[in-house]
């Protein structure tokens, strides 16, 4: 079993920055993908960001949605079985809560497989970001 803690979310002016964690129990996440994904009122959770590693193991890979490209970054501390967002440029269109989670199955797939949220196996419980215009 693994669990998960966000942190980090608040309330910032839009062009502010942002960094969330994602701190893992339970289990050392570092082998599993592990995804970013946020939902607004009334919207359906959408995919914004993850990192897995290459097939061959030899480096991580990141993908991020196109709404959040060039401005998010993912990132993983194995040391600290943590992950983290960092949110740069925000927009108010970013307000959402923010969760992670982490697809318990070690084989690889191809990347596209990672937006879809169905592909996860334990989720955090949220945090909350709020830009203001």
């Amino acid at each position: 079993q693994v669990q998960l803690v966000e942190s980090g979310g608040g309330l910032v002016q839009s062009g502010g920055s942002l960094r969330l964690s994602c701190a893992a129990s339970g289990r050392t996440f570092s082998s599993y993908a592990t995804g970013w994904f946020r939902q607004a009122p009334g919207k359906e959770r959408e995919f914004v960001a993850v990192i897995r590693w290459s097939g061959d193991r030899s480096d991580e890979r990141t993908y991020y949605a196109d709404s959040v490209k060039g401005r998010f970054t993912i990132s993983r501390d194995n040391a600290k079985n943590t992950v983290y967002l960092q949110m740069n440029s925000l927009r108010p269109e970013d307000t959402a809560v923010y969760y992670c989670a982490v697809d318990a199955d070690p084989t690889y797939y191809s990347a596209i497989f990672y937006y879809s949220k169905s592909r996860y196996d334990y989720w955090g419980q949220g945090t909350q970001v709020t830009v203001s215009s």
